[in-house]
Order: structure tokens, then C-alpha cells, then sequence
């Protein structure tokens, strides 16, 4: 028998580690667990500080309390902009000088980055394009949106096609688009909205687990090209939809997998249209990727391009010659490599703003953000791993951009290849076994939706909680940003203090802050016995 001391050790040895309290404790107050250090300097004392900034992970089972947080915001940015009865303010500012200026350095910097490209100097072109880069962070911080352009992007050279629509696809009527995003209004004074889901077309007949009926009949090369490009299909539906209707249709969109791993949209749209017309227009819209002929492998195995540092090309291992440029590829275009086009099957429905349906669809758009796309499309039998390994199989040898690595199997230097390239391996997220060809955006929300940015929904909610606060008496003043200096500490930093006391410290602030929001929620409601339908007594009758 064992003595009480020994069962002591036993319970003692068995017990939780003090990090997975920690962790679990700052879960359960909705702390970030994986937070980032930052130092922050004060410019005017000197006094340094440290700080656990929230990582933003969107994915569960990276930071739970993250991605529920994110979560909860993009709930509030498709509820806000789904039913609105009134156009959405357009809330740009005008651009600033320094903004202006910013810009005028970057045109600079793209200037000599062509210039040193055209002369051969690729050590000098890379650290310039390293500067543009940075360039760019700094526009995004001083609150510029959208994409600068690619400083490779300008001599690009395209063939010319035909405009026509293809023989095999309907016709559609095309208007002008007004200059309105808000739907029309029935009788009785409601403005419903819609809830659409588009799917990707049909590669074979599939089991209830979404593995083929027969693997070897499946067209895995049509699924790789169609998902790969799905993010475009889906931009050129929006065109066609909004020329057919003739106003500026506006959406809050998630891409999800369907069994069968193919992508598939589920939408909000801003206003109502005819069931017919959507079907129409899904059935005329299609995406011709106008893309050099990748269907035979050149090169494969141990049999690569090799890097020529002399004519600062890839070469043909046996030859020496060099490749044919994405330039000369373009230039000898016949027909498109790939025609994508959406399935049958098209789903739509009228909601009305404010009703429980509006909330459980809502929950549905939202309903995976916080899982990752390996975790979504799992495979727990053989035949939907088998199924997974041939797609992934696939997607390997698909290229997924002009920029993509894979070209060289076919025979063709991408744009912007250097020495560093690795032929046939693409970092994009495209060949990732755990994505298997999803796009990277999982939200597609159009610029019109609320009239605001995720940011300033973000500062909505903490200005809605300072107004509550106020009103108690309780203030937050906020410290200069100008006298502050931050600074972000690298890995292995040993200024960094440890994980767990930022941990502990961002608990015993979120305590505080709650006990302080809860004390302004109790003091905005009514005393006891104001409300008249709380009384123990019903009204006398009239």
C-alpha cells in the first residue's frame, strides 16, 4: 500500500503545468495567448516599457480569444451593411502631402529599379525592389488602401485577343450602372436582401465524403486550374451581375470547400434580384486565362533548368540554352489554357433585415472564419486522403501566378525569376496540401458594403465603449502617439520579458476593464420599478 506522502507526490506530479493555467485563464478572459513583445519608448522621459500586443490570428487553434474577437467584428461589419436603407457616406480623405510625397519617392525608386533591371545589375534591383516594399508598408501605415501598382508590371507586352464572348456561352443584356448600392423598396416599406451560394462545376460523380466514384475519371487537372483561379471567376461574376441589373450590387462574401475540396461562395447581397437572373448570369459568366500552354512537363525528377549567372537566365540543363521569357510565351498565345466556369446549381433566397433568419445566415457566413482550411476539409477516411493526395498531386505542377516557379517545369522562366528561384517550387498558397487550391482571401467584401473599413468598425466598438465609460465618470486619456517610440523585439530578445507575465498582466487588466464596463452597463439601466412593464401589478383596463 501506498503511504499519504506518496499520494500527495502522485497528485502533486499530476496536476496541470502552470503555463496551461496561465493560458487557460487568459482564454477564458479572451486574452491574446500568443501575444508579440513590443518596447515602447518615451521620447520626452525616456521611461521603457514592455507591452504584449495581440497577435490577430484569425485561426482558432492558433489564439482562440483572437479569432473569436475577429470573428465577432466581421459579424458586425456584414450586419451593418447588409439591410442598410440608405447609401453608405463615402468617408476617403483627401490625400496628404506626405502621402504625395511618399509617393513621389516610390515613383523614383521604381525608375531606378527598371533602369538597374534593363542593365543587368540584379544585386542593386533587388535591394531596390526591397525599398519599394518597405515604401509601400509605410503608405498602408500613413492610411493609403489598395494595391500599389508592380513596379514589374509596366513594359508588359499582351497579345491581342478578340473581345467577343464566347461561342458556347449565352448572351447577356449589359446596362449602365447607376450610381446607387441600396436595393429597391416593396410595398409596405421592406427592403429585403439576398443570401446566394455559387459552386464550381462537376469533375466527376463523387461519394457522400466527396471522394470520386471512379479516381481514375476524375478531372483532377480541371479542379487544380479551376481553384486556382476561382478568386477571378468570382470578381467577373460580380462585373456581369452589375451590368445585367444595371446598379452597384454590393456583397459580403466567404469562400468555404465543399467535401470534395472544391471552393464554393456563400454571399450577401445588398438588395434584391431575380432568381432567374441570377441563374443567367451564372450560367453566360466564365474566366479565359489567357496563360502560355501548361499541359506537358519539359522538365521534371533530377532533370531541372539550371541558373546561368552570366546570361542571368535558366538554361536547359543539356544545352545551355536559355528558356523562352513569360514575354516571348505571351507574345505566341493561340487560344486560352483554361476556361473556368461556376456549376449548375445556384442557390438563392430573399431575407428580410432584422428577422432570426437574417441571424442564423449571418452565423453561416461566419460560421468557419476561425478555422483553417486544413481544418475544415479534413480527411478521416482513405479514399478522401487518396483523394486529397491527387489533387494536392495536381495542384503541384499547376502554376498559380506569372511569378510562379512551377512555369520552369514547362519550359518557361517566370517573371521576376533570379537566382534564388527553385524550379518547380512555389511558395504560394496555392500547392499547400493544407489549402489545396483555395484562394488566400477567405472574406470578399465589396468597398461600398458599410461605408467603412474593418479598422473603423474596430474603432466604432472601443468609442462606443469610452462613451459608456464617460458616462460613469470613468476616463481613459490616451498618451501622445508622438512622444512614443515603438520598437518590436526579435525572437530570443533578452530585453523580452517572459510570456507568462504578459500574460498575467493583460488578465488583470482585462478584469479591471470589465468590472469597470459592467459598472457602466448597470449604471445606464433604470432604477427598480421605472419600467412600467416590470410591475408585479398588471394596468387597470381602460
Amino acid at each position: 500500500m501506498s503511504t499519504p506522502e506518496q499520494d500527495d507526490t502522485v497528485i502533486r506530479l499530476r496536476g496541470p503545468l502552470s503555463a496551461d493555467v496561465i493560458t487557460a485563464a487568459a482564454e477564458q478572459h479572451g486574452v491574446c495567448v500568443r501575444p508579440f513583445t513590443m518596447e515602447v519608448t518615451d521620447s520626452d522621459t525616456g521611461a521603457v516599457r514592455y507591452i504584449g500586443v495581440p497577435c490577430g490570428s484569425t485561426v482558432d487553434s492558433v489564439c482562440a480569444p483572437c479569432a473569436k474577437k475577429a470573428r465577432a467584428l466581421r459579424m458586425v461589419q456584414c450586419r451593418e451593411g447588409w439591410h442598410m436603407s440608405t447609401e453608405p457616406i463615402d468617408q476617403r480623405g483627401e490625400p496628404t502631402s506626405d502621402q504625395r510625397a511618399m509617393v513621389e519617392y516610390r515613383a523614383d525608386l521604381v525608375a531606378a529599379y527598371r533602369e538597374s533591371v534593363e542593365a543587368g545589375e540584379a544585386g542593386h534591383a533587388d535591394e531596390l525592389r526591397e525599398e519599394i516594399r518597405t515604401v509601400d508598408d509605410e503608405l498602408h501605415a500613413m492610411g493609403v488602401r489598395g494595391r500599389m501598382p508592380n513596379p514589374d508590371g509596366a513594359g508588359k507586352r499582351t497579345p491581342a485577343r478578340s473581345t467577343r464572348r464566347r461561342q458556347d456561352a449565352p448572351n447577356l443584356p449589359r446596362r449602365k450602372v447607376e450610381k446607387r448600392t441600396v436595393g429597391r423598396e416593396y410595398a409596405g416599406g421592406y427592403r429585403p436582401s439576398m443570401f446566394v451560394t455559387l459552386t464550381c462545376d462537376s469533375y466527376g460523380p463523387v461519394r457522400g465524403d466527396g471522394s470520386p466514384v471512379n479516381p481514375a475519371r476524375y478531372d483532377y487537372r480541371r479542379a487544380a486550374r479551376d481553384a486556382v483561379h476561382f478568386a477571378s471567376l468570382v470578381d467577373r461574376w460580380w462585373q456581369n451581375l452589375r451590368r445585367v441589373v444595371g446598379w452597384d450590387v454590393q456583397y459580403f462574401a466567404t469562400v468555404e470547400p465543399q467535401k470534395r475540396t472544391a471552393p464554393h461562395l456563400h454571399t450577401a447581397i445588398r438588395g434584391t434580384i431575380p432568381h432567374e437572373v441570377l441563374r443567367q448570369v451564372t450560367a453566360a459568366t466564365y474566366l479565359q486565362v489567357w496563360w502560355p500552354p501548361h499541359d506537358e512537363q519539359l522538365y521534371g525528377g533530377y532533370r531541372m533548368p539550371v541558373w546561368e549567372p552570366d546570361a542571368r537566365a535558366f538554361v536547359d540543363p543539356d544545352t545551355r540554352q536559355p528558356l523562352t521569357t513569360w514575354a516571348d510565351a505571351v507574345d505566341q498565345i493561340e487560344a486560352p489554357a483554361h476556361v473556368a466556369t461556376f456549376g449548375a446549381q445556384v442557390h438563392s433566397k430573399g431575407i428580410l433585415g432584422g428577422s432570426d433568419e437574417a441571424g442564423r445566415h449571418i452565423g453561416y457566413l461566419t460560421k468557419y472564419l476561425t478555422k483553417s482550411t486544413g481544418e475544415v476539409i479534413q480527411a478521416t477516411t482513405d479514399a478522401q486522403r487518396t483523394h486529397h493526395d491527387r489533387l494536392h498531386a495536381e495542384l503541384e505542377v499547376t502554376p498559380c501566378s506569372p511569378r510562379c516557379a512551377v512555369w520552369l517545369l514547362y519550359g518557361i522562366q517566370p517573371q521576376g525569376a533570379s537566382s534564388k528561384t527553385s524550379p518547380g517550387h512555389c511558395k504560394g498558397r496555392a500547392h499547400r496540401r493544407s489549402t489545396l487550391g483555395l484562394p488566400g482571401r477567405r472574406v470578399l467584401v465589396s468597398r461600398k458594403w458599410s461605408g467603412k473599413t474593418l479598422a473603423e468598425h474596430k474603432a466604432d466598438r472601443a468609442a462606443f465603449v469610452h462613451r459608456m465609460l464617460a458616462a460613469v465618470g470613468i476616463s481613459k486619456p490616451r498618451e501622445d502617439p508622438a512622444r512614443l517610440v515603438w520598437r518590436k523585439l526579435a525572437p530570443g530578445d533578452q530585453n523580452a520579458p517572459p510570456r507568462a507575465h504578459l500574460l498575467m498582466h493583460a488578465i488583470s487588466e482585462r478584469i479591471t476593464w470589465r468590472a469597470e464596463y459592467e459598472r457602466a452597463l448597470l449604471a445606464a439601466q433604470p432604477p427598480p420599478g421605472d419600467d412600467p412593464n416590470l410591475s408585479a401589478t398588471r394596468p387597470m383596463a381602460a
